[in-house]
């Protein structure tokens, strides 16, 4: 996982499950925003233990070139 992937979150409490884009990486912890679901655009910092799956990019995004 590095900074530009997007993964995604475990539900909690009222939220469901939603993609995050992940700006920062550490050793517990991502820091990033919220893509999807009600937390949408939100600055967040979940633990890494939430994080279900990074999700693949395309085939020819710049990062897979």
């Amino acid at each position: 996982m590095k900074p530009g992937d997007t993964v995604v979150i475990a539900a909690f409490d009222d939220v469901p499950e939603h993609l995050f884009e992940v700006d920062e990486v550490h050793d517990d912890f991502v820091t990033g925003k919220a893509l999807t679901g009600p937390l949408a655009g939100e600055y967040g910092e979940p633990d890494r233990s939430m994080i279900v799956r990074v999700v693949e990019r395309p085939l020819g995004s710049p990062d897979t070139q």
